[in-house]
């Protein structure tokens, strides 16, 4: 098959008004047909992958959003992450929002406690800048993170609402501190399409331990990100490919539990 068809299709697109859709479905055209080309695609596998896709469409939900799932496992989300970013090197980096984050959680005290599970307890603090060194007050933190089941609150009708979830302001010097038990690994859900594509392809399910962190503060880019614990077996391996060294960090004992001291920096919006 020659190179007309494609042509013709990108050619389509000649009268979209706008520029950016245009560019956007080009592409895809161009690319989606070279890959049919280079793979010699069949017509039993792409009613395979139709009905592949169709499905995990079906599994989405107001909880669980299997396309991020998918997004996720394929490395897209991580590449995404990285061309969107904005690049300063004083800034700490980014991670996934990954399918779990949920907005409603009510905000609570500096130092509060967000865990209703049993567990090893843990002390997270910090402070929260900018580049420059200027401390952010008032910056809204919300964090998440799974039960030692392996669970996140939204998955699990056993567990108290809100449980392990949390929302906190910064104070006048930038400082944030809460309770709660220090993560466990967990597989990503296996139960749908995506579980489905990690058995064929010889894949493991697995999230290193890690909690999320969410900040936005006025007059700066929010960042998403996630701290990652340094013993944890798949802490190279991870389901998602979410890990980045600067993001791994140490449980320090302490009385009986631990603490993790880690300061956040955001870059200041770009002025106009």
């Amino acid at each position: 098959m020659n190179e007309s068809l494609t042509q013709s299709v990108t050619e389509s697109f000649g009268d979209c008004a706008d520029a950016r859709t245009k560019d956007v479905l080009t592409a895809l055209v161009r690319h989606l047909h070279a890959f049919a080309r280079e793979v010699n695609l069949t017509h039993d596998e792409w009613r395979r992958g139709i009905e592949f896709l169709t499905a995990t469409g079906k599994k989405c939900d107001g909880i669980r959003q299997e396309f991020i799932l998918l997004s996720d496992t394929l490395g897209l989300s991580i590449v995404l992450d990285d061309i969107n970013r904005h690049h300063d090197d004083a800034a700490t980096e980014s991670s996934l929002l990954g399918p779990f984050w949920r907005d409603g959680v009510r905000e609570s005290a500096f130092g509060a406690n967000i865990a209703q599970s049993d567990g090893e307890p843990t002390f997270f603090h910090g402070v929260v800048r900018g580049v420059n060194g200027e401390a952010v007050e008032g910056a809204l933190i919300e964090v998440w993170q799974t039960a030692p089941n392996g669970m996140y609150e939204g998955q699990d009708p056993e567990q108290p609402e809100g449980n392990l979830r949390g929302r906190f302001r910064t104070n006048a010097r930038g400082a944030y501190a809460f309770h709660s038990i220090k993560p466990t690994s967990y597989p990503i859900p296996t139960d749908g399409p995506v579980g489905q594509m990690l058995v064929a392809t010889g894949r493991h399910p697995m999230r290193p331990a890690h909690i999320h962190f969410r900040i936005d503060a006025s007059g700066y880019d929010p960042l998403t990100t996630a701290l990652y614990s340094a013993d944890d077996p798949y802490v190279k391996s991870d389901a998602v490919f979410g890990v980045k060294p600067s993001l791994v960090i140490d449980y320090v004992p302490k009385d009986g539990g631990f603490e993790v001291a880690r300061d956040f920096t955001l870059i200041a919006k770009e002025r106009m």
